[in-house]
């Protein structure tokens, strides 16, 4: 072997030494930040510039976390923070804006959501400033409407600010495919097989008899004729939201409000929003604006089913044609015995009757268990559906399909 040879190989042995070297502080790095500093942490890995930081971010939220974490005062040693926040608004809002530097959107929401749970920050979005340095989620959005109730007057429009900004994102996301979605299963239903001659779809009618074309004649023989009666046509759809507006189904409140503005944007969907805790409000008049739907509910408070389903069945004219959503966790207040008797009797008329334990991205949240079989047993089963699979569930609730029950993970 060369000189050249030898010099080449030296560097390449080199190069792999510094690329593993290089890995292995990574690794480092990575594990120091897991585990908080300390001197149980092991690793020997001290943090700088942007790291240290980073760390500081961490140290005033999860300082007490657990014994991996180290304790407050070995970590704070490691940033430029004191673990903890205190009570300073602004100081708070500093932090908030610091996660933003260092974190992607869906952890600085992780983050939001640990520092309201873990240090009891709710107070504190009471403060403008503070409201001004949050990253918007639906989370926090219901976090505001719990606390509606005692905001000031000083902080109330920056808190409608906040609510819009995570409303317009939402409608942004679920209006185009639930217009699509839903308007291809009015459509559906409304079709009939044996309309007039005026009436008659020959576009349809031709693509569904092509199997009838006759060579010989060069023509179609419409052995099923499809078309749009003048009946069919002019009936809306009946859509009633039932919403429990309970703590615990703040993430649900937030979209069906937005579900709601989107159905009652649709001319060929009658759209009603019933919200309920022991008392029942109805929201129709305000489904223009899903944000003042939003302040007009109280997260919070107790249960009653079987009210707001009284209520909800007092307004049903036309039950062949209408679809009652009950969006609940089922854990009933009210007269349980009632509630299921009003549940089978509106199914016995004709209602399309749903029940969405839950209508949000966490999973399956915690429920009935009882209530739930008992929906069942009378045709109506209870799952949880997120905003994605929502369009689906009512365009099979309005055409009278089965309903797309996700599988049970």
């Amino acid at each position: 072997m060369d000189t050249a040879d030898t010099a080449d190989t030296a560097d390449t042995a080199d190069t792999a030494v510094e690329r593993a070297s290089d890995a292995a502080g990574e690794r480092l790095r990575r594990w120091r930040l897991v585990l908080g500093g300390g001197e149980a942490d092991g690793t020997g890995h001290a943090l700088t510039g942007r790291d240290a930081a980073m760390d500081g971010t961490l140290v005033a939220l999860y300082a007490d976390a657990g014994n991996g974490a180290g304790s407050a005062k070995a970590r704070s040693r490691s940033g430029p923070r004191s673990a903890g926040l205190g009570a300073s608004a602004p100081a708070v809002a500093r932090w908030l804006g610091d996660i933003r530097t260092y974190f992607p959107a869906p952890v600085v929401q992780v983050m939001q959501r640990d520092a309201i749970e873990r240090l009891g920050l709710a107070a504190l979005l009471l403060e403008p400033e503070m409201l001004e340095a949050v990253e918007p989620d639906v989370h926090l959005v219901g976090t505001l409407l719990s606390l509606n109730k005692a905001m000031p007057d000083t902080t109330r429009e920056t808190a409608r600010a906040v609510v819009r900004t995570v409303v317009e994102q939402l409608e942004k996301k679920l209006s185009g495919r639930t217009r699509a979605t839903l308007s291809g299963a009015l459509d559906r239903s409304a079709r009939i097989s044996r309309p007039r001659h005026r009436d008659i779809d020959w576009d349809r009618t031709l693509r569904a008899n092509l199997k009838n074309y006759l060579p010989e004649y060069r023509t179609v023989v419409p052995e099923r004729l499809i078309g749009y009666g003048r009946a069919a046509r002019s009936v809306k759809k009946e859509v009633i939201l039932c919403v429990d507006q309970s703590g615990s189904m703040a993430a649900s409140v937030v979209y069906a409000s937005v579900f709601g503005a989107v159905l009652a944007s649709m001319r060929s969907i009658a759209t009603r929003l019933v919200v309920f805790d022991t008392a029942v409000v109805d929201l129709t008049d305000q489904l223009d604006d899903p944000v003042d739907v939003l302040f007009g509910t109280q997260l919070g408070g107790g249960t009653d089913i079987n009210r707001a389903l009284a209520y909800c069945q007092s307004k049903i004219t036309r039950p062949a044609d209408t679809v009652v959503v009950l969006i609940s966790d089922l854990y009933e207040g009210g007269i349980r015995n009632e509630m299921l008797r009003r549940v089978s009797a509106m199914k016995a008329a004709g209602v399309q009757f749903v029940t969405l334990l839950a209508l949000s991205d966490e999973g399956a949240p915690a429920y009935d268990r009882e209530h739930a079989a008992a929906l069942a047993a009378l045709g109506a089963p209870a799952f949880a559906c997120t905003p994605d699979l929502f369009p689906e569930v009512m365009a099979a609730a309005i055409e009278k399909k089965p309903l797309p029950v996700p599988a049970a993970g």
